[in-house]
C-alpha cells in the first residue's frame, strides 16, 4: 500500500514542478520537437506486485494464491488528439507456485487494446489515465496429491485501468511510468465432461517503458 502511495503522490507532483523544470531549457527544447511525430513502438517491463490466482474447487473451497513477479510486453500506438492516444499492446507473464501440496503454474499472454487521456505539459511530461480491453490466453497447470493432474487453457476477455506520467527524453524517445490494475480472465478447470475448479486471475502492477516515436 506504501508503494502505491508513493507512485501516486509521484504523479500528482509532476505536473506542478515540469513547468519549472523545463522552462529553464525550453527555448533549446523547442528547436528539437518543431515536427510532432504521433506514431510509436516500445516496450514495456512489468512489476506484479500482487497476480492473484483465486483457485475455487466447487462445493470443497479452494485457495487464493498471491505471487509476485515480473512480466515483460510491448506496445504500438498512435496520438490522435491533443489529449488522446490508442495502442495495442501485447504482454506476457504468469506464475509457478506451491500450496498445500499443490504446485500451480499459470502462463498468461494478454492482448490489450488500451485508450488513454492525457495532459501535455510543454511538449514534455504528459500525466495520463486509460482504460484496456483485450483478449487474454491463459495456459494452467495444477498437479496435487489429492486429485489428477488439472491442464486448462481458455482465452478470455480481459480489462485493465491504469494511470501514469509520460515523459520526453527528446523528440523521439519517450519514458513511461504506470501503475495498472488487471483482470485476465477466467479459466475453468475439466475432469471429463464436468467442471471441476475455477480460477479467476487479477494483479496489480507497477510498470516501465521506453518508446519510440515517428511519423508517417
Amino acid at each position: 500500500m506504501r508503494k502505491i502511495i508513493f507512485v501516486l503522490a509521484c504523479l500528482i507532483a509532476v505536473p506542478a514542478v515540469a513547468q519549472d523544470y523545463w522552462d529553464d531549457d525550453y527555448d533549446s527544447y523547442a528547436t528539437d520537437t518543431n515536427t510532432r511525430y504521433d506514431n510509436y513502438v516500445g516496450i514495456r517491463l512489468h512489476k506484479n506486485e500482487n497476480i492473484m490466482y483465486a483457485y475455487d474447487i466447487h462445493g470443497h473451497g479452494g485457495d487464493k494464491i498471491r505471487k509476485d513477479n515480473l512480466g515483460f510486453g510491448a506496445v504500438v500506438g498512435n496520438r490522435l488528439t491533443d489529449h488522446i492516444k490508442i495502442e495495442f499492446e501485447t504482454l506476457y507473464t504468469g506464475a509457478t507456485q506451491t500450496k498445500r501440496d499443490t504446485e500451480y503454474d499459470f502462463n498468461i499472454w494478454a492482448n490489450m487494446l488500451n485508450i488513454y487521456a492525457f495532459q501535455e505539459y510543454q511538449d514534455a511530461v504528459a500525466p495520463y489515465v486509460g482504460l484496456g480491453i483485450g483478449l487474454t490466453g491463459i495456459w494452467a497447470d495444477i498437479n496435487s496429491t489429492s486429485y489428477p493432474k488439472l491442464t486448462d487453457s481458455v482465452l478470455d476477455l480481459s480489462f485493465s485501468a491504469m494511470v501514469g506520467v509520460n515523459m520526453s527524453l527528446n523528440s523521439r524517445v519517450d519514458l513511461n511510468l504506470g501503475f495498472k490494475y488487471q483482470y485476465y480472465g477466467e479459466v475453468e478447470h475439466m475432469r471429463g465432461n464436468q467442471e471441476f475448479a475455477v480460477t479467476d486471475v487479477d494483479a496489480t502492477e507497477f510498470y516501465i517503458g521506453a518508446s519510440y516515436k515517428f511519423g508517417m
